[in-house]
């Protein structure tokens, strides 16, 4: 029983410090996150798998509990690409699931992800999705190029990696759900937006949202 209230407590006290910040201050941090991972001379995302993505996934600091169950969470955000392959503005997203994939041991570990087909997208641009449900999830290569990786890899639809205490690699994240996140939505855009409204409507972005968009605006679409 004790053990139980444990996870209860160390739950809603990470609930608590996900809620302390603001859509604003997430925005930065996952500019932050980005920018250091692409910076990385020889272990960062390969560009040309950016270039061909169709949506990123940033969630900067997902937490994790382990006691008798585990469980991790965090919220970040979705950028897609427009029809001319420009950026277009962030959707908020919550990403969810239990000891599935990764094991973080209470830490926080810097989440993110390439979506790179069409209807992977479509997916995660749902009220909710689950990773390795209706699209292969794999641990995403690291490097200035991705052409040295199997075809296995590369033929994955969502692509995935984390930091956890300075490094940086794949990894999958099989099982966890992303869940579009309305409250991040209405403090963005004055209204509770849904994510697949925000990439159709292509409101104007948020101010909090001129770094990180100006991060991904330095890797057009191939061939643009």
């Amino acid at each position: 029983m004790r053990h139980i209230v444990s996870v209860v407590l160390c739950l809603g006290m990470a609930s608590a410090s996900l809620l302390a910040d603001t859509a604003a201050e997430r925005l930065g941090q996952s500019a932050t996150v980005l920018k250091e991972v692409l910076a990385a001379p020889d272990k960062g995302i390969p560009e040309d798998l950016l270039r061909k993505a169709h949506c990123v996934v940033v969630v900067p600091g997902v937490k994790q509990g382990a006691f008798i169950v585990g469980a991790k969470y965090g919220r970040g955000f979705l950028v897609c690409r427009t029809a001319a392959g420009s950026w277009g503005a962030p959707g908020a997203l919550r990403i969810e699931g239990g000891s599935v994939g990764f094991q973080i041991g209470g830490s926080e570990t810097d989440v993110i992800m390439l979506v790179m087909d069409e209807r992977s997208m479509k997916g995660i641009l749902s009220s909710k999705f689950t990773l390795g449900g209706a699209a292969d999830v794999a641990a995403g290569p690291v490097g200035r190029s991705s052409t040295a990786q199997t075809d296995a890899t590369m033929n994955a639809k969502i692509l995935s990696y984390s930091r956890s205490r300075g490094v940086f690699a794949g990894v999958a994240l099989t099982g966890a759900s992303l869940r579009q996140d309305l409250d991040q939505n209405t403090e963005m855009y004055g209204t509770p937006i849904p994510n697949d409204a925000v990439v159709s409507t292509k409101p104007k972005p948020p101010a909090g949202a001129a770094e990180l968009l100006a991060v991904l605006g330095k890797y057009p679409a191939a061939g643009k």
